[in-house]
């Protein structure tokens, strides 16, 4: 594999010719690089009028190497040869360099250039591009690689204090210009002489190739307030310190080569210079994963409007009164402070009044604003902030926020996040973290990458109050009052989602938008007198276990289990009574010809589900076959000539203002060691998960243990 680099534009505040004054002294030897032994002229040209001179020489290196493989290789010392060409007329200096050592099996190709700045011509910009191709080395190619790289790089560093230094020697010595060449004069008139210094500079050699190539990449002794890139397709060294932060030579390269690729091969908006550094740092500077991940969230960007969100996306007012999270100043640090007061939250309410859809687009709608606030951040603290701060309080958080498709809910936006928002969380405060919080931790923690969770910081109790708390992370005024602070937060304390703003219909209310999910946890359907409503679930194996979770939302229906070893037949809708309408989400799978007891068996006893009420359960599967869910509209039952109907039939009945009842529910089938492993720690407050029967493990198993609660 060959290796690049790509150097980022390097300003220097200083003239042309005084840099290439300070840069000619480095040779013929320069001390301050030790593994540049020296160097001697091969070939050396001028123009007739002097603007143009090439110089070629062959430059000796010192390589730390181990001494065994110097000895394997059979030499000391590695040459290259470099070839400078100044065009004093155009103020410009190329410097091309290869190794002549091993040229057969190893090839470094160098490429430097000195310019004028373009706004400004009393600066000089610098850039520098590399390879290195291994083609064989004695079976030592990857140490060779290594080797060769790590010398490059620290190479690059001390390239910078160089010139550095030698323009400030100059400087020392009363040298703080030189004159620009100008053409011979003709007609007899004397030349004006030009200073010996700035042709001299004509010889300025470059420290070759890989191992010693023009290390010139230093920044002013004086930087300006605001760095100014030379070009806009460009980066300049500075704007990346001042906007990026701190990076090695081997990671600016890697974001100016993805940021290059982006430019000419990408139809659509070129995201922000931090955006792409973000998928960088996401993979470890490994460009070609780097590369993968990010076009797939630009994919997804563009698919979605993402990048309208802010713009678009107005927070259903639902949210504004239960959603209990928001934007609070900023962390010790400079970032952007997001407080989460989760256990105050009523997940399980949120997910079924708005759907997963409007969730997820409020998520990242939070995400695009604190990348918002990273960018004002920066311009006003006047350092890179490049991601924000999450304070997550879990006071209140119980077995009630452990609810299945809650936690599934939870699971997928974290998958969105993060794979399009990569390196965006700098810090994650959790604070009075109760007992269940391990259980929730052991499900989420494994879908959260590694370096993300590194950045978790876990308080139980009062724990986070004093020295070692949030004071090392928040300043003391900012600290909310709920967690002991004097600062006011305007964060909803939230509160129980009434269950008559749940969603009814099948698309949620902002079918209007371009959906992110396709699918959605909740389905609704309608229970039409005579007209049920009915899911088949097909059971491969014994042993499996039939989960579900549903609401009633209007009317009272029944609820039954059945078990058939024939395929009902595809779903089907039964005519209703005049001035009804089912609807397009009522499905019936058994025949009416069906017989109980012999074409299907019942597995569940029927359980009348009053409006309003929640119900969970699950049931152990004995045989393979089709196991189908039930709802059916409640009604008395009949009665006798001789017995009279009980009161609570004849109220239901009267309750019962229409033909047609409403419900959402959720289903979903484990293997019974997965629910065993895992459905403790999903227990809802109504829930009956957790109370698996003693007969998954016994071998006189019974055929039911569904456990249903309200």
């Amino acid at each position: 594999m060959v290796q690049k680099y790509q150097s980022p534009v390097r300003v220097y505040k200083y003239p042309f010719e005084l840099v290439m004054a300070a840069y000619e002294k480095r040779f013929p030897t320069c001390p301050e690089i030790p593994v540049f032994l020296g160097s001697e002229i091969l070939h050396e040209s001028k123009s007739d009028d002097g603007a143009i001179h090439i110089i070629e020489r062959s430059c000796k290196l010192n390589v730390d190497a181990p001494r065994l493989l110097k000895k394997i290789a059979g030499v000391e010392y590695v040459f290259f040869i470099q070839k400078n060409t100044v065009n004093w007329k155009e103020r410009t200096l190329r410097i091309e360099a290869h190794n002549e050592t091993f040229a057969n099996r190893v090839v470094v190709l160098e490429t430097c250039s000195y310019s004028v700045h373009p706004e400004n011509e009393e600066w000089t910009c610098f850039e520098q591009s590399a390879s290195l191709d291994i083609k064989s080395f004695f079976g030592f190619e990857s140490t060779v690689e290594k080797i060769a790289m790590k010398q490059y790089t620290s190479n690059i560093k001390r390239g910078k204090e160089v010139i550095e230094h030698y323009l400030k020697e100059l400087i020392s010595q009363g040298i703080t210009f030189i004159p620009r060449w100008t053409p011979p004069v003709t007609h007899g008139q004397k030349a004006e002489q030009v200073p010996a210094t700035s042709h001299e500079a004509n010889d300025a050699p470059l420290e070759s190739g890989a191992h010693g190539a023009t290390k010139e990449q230093t920044g002013s002794s004086c930087p300006p307030a605001e760095p100014i890139s030379p070009d806009a397709d460009k980066l300049d060294a500075d704007y990346i310190e001042r906007y990026l932060g701190q990076l090695t030579p081997m990671q600016e390269s890697c974001l100016i080569r993805l940021r290059q690729w982006l430019q000419e091969t990408h139809k659509g908006k070129i995201p922000k210079d931090e955006h792409i550094l973000r998928f960088l740092r996401a993979r470890d500077f490994n460009i070609d994963k780097a590369r993968e991940m990010l076009c797939q969230s630009l994919s997804w960007r563009k698919q979605y409007q993402v990048d309208y969100i802010l713009q678009s996306w107005r927070p259903p007012a639902l949210l504004d009164e239960y959603y209990t999270g928001g934007w609070h100043y900023q962390d010790r640090d400079g970032r952007p402070l997001y407080i989460l007061r989760l256990g105050q939250m009523d997940t399980k309410g949120l997910v079924k009044a708005l759907g997963e859809e409007s969730l997820l687009r409020h998520v990242l709608s939070i995400n695009e604003e604190g990348q918002k606030r990273c960018e004002e951040n920066t311009n006003l603290f006047g350092r890179p902030i490049t991601s924000w701060t999450c304070l997550v309080d879990l006071e209140g958080l119980n077995m009630r926020h452990l609810w299945r498709p809650g936690v599934k809910a939870l699971l997928r936006i974290i998958e969105v996040v993060e794979d399009n928002y990569p390196e965006t969380l700098g810090r994650l405060l959790i604070v009075r973290a109760p007992r269940v919080f391990p259980v929730l931790w052991t499900l989420v923690s494994p879908f959260i990458n590694e370096n993300t969770r590194q950045k978790f910081l876990i308080y139980s109790g009062n724990n986070y109050q004093g020295p070692g708390g949030l004071v090392d992370y928040v300043d003391k005024e900012v600290i909310p009052d709920f967690l002991g602070g004097e600062c006011m937060c305007t964060v909803p304390e939230g509160g129980l989602v009434p269950k008559s703003l749940y969603q009814t219909d099948e698309e949620p209310e902002n079918a209007d938008h371009i959906r992110l999910w396709t699918e959605t946890i909740y389905h609704s359907a309608s229970v039409l007198r005579g007209a049920p409503h009915e899911i088949v679930v097909e059971i491969l194996e014994g042993e499996s276990v039939i989960t579900w979770d549903f609401d009633i939302l209007k009317g009272d229906v029944v609820f039954s289990l059945f078990h058939s070893k024939r395929a009902p037949a595809t779903g089907h809708k039964e005519a209703t009574l005049p001035g009804t309408s089912a609807g397009g989400d009522n499905v019936q799978l058994i025949d009416r010809t069906w017989v109980l007891g012999v074409d299907y068996s019942r597995m569940e006893s029927p359980l009348v589900c009053r409006e309003g009420e929640s119900i969970q359960g699950s049931h152990v599967t004995r045989w393979p076959g089709f196991y189908i869910l039930q709802w059916k509209m409640h009604g008395p039952l009949p009665c006798s000539g001789t017995t009279l109907p009980r009161v609570d039939d004849v109220l239901a009945s009267l309750q019962v203002s229409s033909h047609k009842c409403k419900l959402i529910y959720y289903y979903e089938v484990l293997a019974s060691k997965d629910f065993r492993g895992s459905m403790s720690s999903l227990e809802s407050c109504n829930s009956g998960f957790s109370q698996l029967s003693g007969a998954t493990t016994s071998s006189s198993q019974s055929q039911s243990s569904s456990h249903l609660s309200r």
